[in-house]
């Protein structure tokens, strides 16, 4: 049917009518989902190191390792997340399920810090005056809270962006302008998320209770489930289209028992089996999987269905094709998220060396995060509201495309180690003019606002940019786990983080002092460190735009047209 949105049903499983189905509505819903996911999850992150430290009197160190082993594998699991909803559940079924899953998870975290029986001691009721460690058991139950919170966390933002972007027609011109907006917006949902996550929520906890604070975590997140099926009705689904891992599998393996086979000279001639309408037209790069399309004897078995371990069609070779060429972008933009880290650990202990008072009140160092969230914020408005109006006035466009929003990432990346680079060297002149022992040093915190703004307007871009493309450029029915490939960027930064610290401690540390990275910053040369990092974004920059050159796939042969080969003919056309 003409008027039924291409490759759509409804909750029935009609063909999709898109006067009653999509649009900006039930995108706003999920929406509204994420942005009680970030509430809930950087509620509860920014802040746990506290609890950890003050309440289970755990050490300084393993409590930020239980804190980053937290984001991390939240981010990790929208692997997961990205396999179930594409092989078996669906993107409505995945949000809805990770969702209940994550609503559990703070609830019981929030029944873990009420009861006295899973926190140790305060320090003050023991015989020793010393502070009891949490036991295995307290410790046991808060992991499985966290764990849950994670797992919840990576199904749920494995689904969410392209549930969101599946309630728009592509083919709709329209619509398609809209999608372009739900990317921006679906961020700005984020950050304001985390920006009530950072202000409103660490408060509750810290003045009022951390249950009740985590509590309302669990609660915004119950609510949230309850709009969020609400709109059932409403929502255009996209079918699963079997495990994408399987498929990549199948056609790598297929290539490679034809390695000594010879390509036709004509495309024309490789096996094709899908309907005209979904095809995928051959592309010139990564030949050695064409071979995965040549039909060869024994291919086929129980009548005309080909074994698709040993032969897959000219699309299935090219979705193929299309996930490959996502992994150079998606292996350059890991530095900036590696970045990204310095903005929570070193520029936050930067800011407890700094003057932080504002008449009688005096910031919290780690409240320096609102000047990153409210960069973000103001970035896409800005770029929302009068970047994206006026390209598409002058450009015909709607907005930058999402490899130049990613580039504009880089750079504000590159820029905002500079500035920190330049700031720190300002803030050791001053400690050793006072002397590196002086507590608060004489020189403003609100210096460190250049790179936090930076920083914060590079993830605008490069975060909307990502999804943007990880999205459209990925087959449909990989979109989830391509969602899932992306969020990994943000894990590996952390995790890069980590590694690029430890060898820099290892190499410029020495008997006499901690190096570059001494534990008193004022002893050691973190200006020499974010230096680094830009020399080493700077060196990834290029890399990135080669990779975004070469990224643009050529385009079919004129003249060959795709047929599709049946059973009973051969390849034995050569060039």
């Amino acid at each position: 049917m003409s008027w039924a949105v291409a490759d759509a049903v409804d909750y029935k499983g009609s063909p999709a009518d898109p006067s009653k189905t999509g649009g900006w509505v039930p995108a706003a819903l999920v929406l509204g989902i994420e942005l009680c996911e970030r509430l809930s999850t950087m509620g509860i992150a920014v802040n746990l190191v506290t609890y950890l430290v003050g309440t289970m009197h755990l050490p300084s160190a393993t409590s930020a390792n239980i804190v980053t082993d937290f984001m991390g594998t939240s981010f990790l699991l929208c692997l997961l997340g990205g396999f179930l909803a594409d092989t078996f559940l669906g993107r409505y079924k995945t949000i809805a399920i990770f969702a209940a899953v994550q609503t559990l998870g703070t609830g019981m975290l929030a029944m873990v810090t009420k009861l006295r029986q899973l926190r140790p001691r305060p320090c003050k009721e023991t015989a020793t005056h010393t502070c009891e460690q949490a036991r295995g058991f307290q410790m046991g139950v808060l992991y499985i809270a966290l764990y849950l919170i994670a797992l919840g966390t990576g199904g749920l933002k494995s689904s969410v962006s392209g549930f969101g972007t599946d309630q728009f027609d592509e083919k709709d011109e329209k619509e398609k302008t809209q999608m372009a907006y739900f990317f921006s917006r679906f961020f700005f949902f984020i950050s304001l998320g985390t920006l009530m996550a950072v202000t409103v929520l660490v408060y509750i906890q810290d003045e009022i209770s951390r249950s009740v604070g985590y509590g309302i975590c669990s609660v915004a997140m119950f609510m949230a489930i309850i709009i969020f099926l609400a709109g059932t009705k409403r929502y255009r689904y996209k079918k699963s289209s079997g495990s994408p891992i399987v498929h990549i599998f199948q056609v790598i393996v297929a290539a490679i028992k034809k390695r000594k086979m010879d390509l036709p000279c004509n495309v024309g001639m490789l096996y094709e089996d899908t309907p005209e309408a979904s095809r995928i037209h051959h592309t010139e790069q990564f030949h050695f999987l064409d071979k995965a399309a040549i039909v060869a004897e024994g291919d086929f078995e129980a009548g005309s269905t080909p074994n698709p371990w040993k032969l897959c069609s000219v699309t299935s070779v090219e979705e193929v094709k299309m996930v490959a060429r996502l992994l150079p972008i998606w292996a350059t933009t890991i530095i900036f998220w590696t970045t990204y880290a310095q903005m929570i650990t070193f520029s936050v202990e930067q800011a407890t060396t700094m003057e932080r008072s504002i008449g009688r009140f005096q910031i919290p160092a780690g409240s320096l995060t609102v000047f990153f969230v409210s960069a973000i914020l103001i970035t896409l408005a800005v770029y929302d509201r009068l970047i994206m109006p006026l390209w598409k006035k002058w450009k015909g466009k709607p907005g930058f495309t999402n490899l130049q929003r990613m580039a504009i990432g880089l750079v504000l990346s590159i820029v905002g180690m500079a500035a920190a680079a330049l700031v720190e060297r300002k803030r050791l002149s001053v400690a050793r003019a006072v002397g590196l022992t002086t507590a608060t040093l004489p020189v403003s915190v609100f210096l460190l606002i250049p790179q936090f703004f930076l920083v914060g307007a590079g993830e605008a871009f490069i975060y909307t940019g990502q999804l943007d493309f990880f999205i459209t450029k990925s087959p449909k029915g990989m979109k989830t786990m391509s969602t899932g490939l992306f969020l990994t960027t943000l894990s590996l930064g952390f995790f890069v983080s980590s590694f690029l610290v430890a060898v820099v401690k290892k190499v410029t540390g020495s008997k006499g002092g901690g190096g570059w990275l001494a534990d008193n910053i004022n002893r050691g040369r973190l200006d020499l460190f974010y230096g680094l990092l830009a020399i080493l974004s700077i060196i990834n920059l290029v890399i990135y735009l080669i990779c975004a050159v070469w990224y643009k796939p050529k385009k079919p042969k004129a003249g060959i047209q795709m047929e599709t080969y049946v059973k009973g003919s051969s390849a034995e056309e050569k060039c």
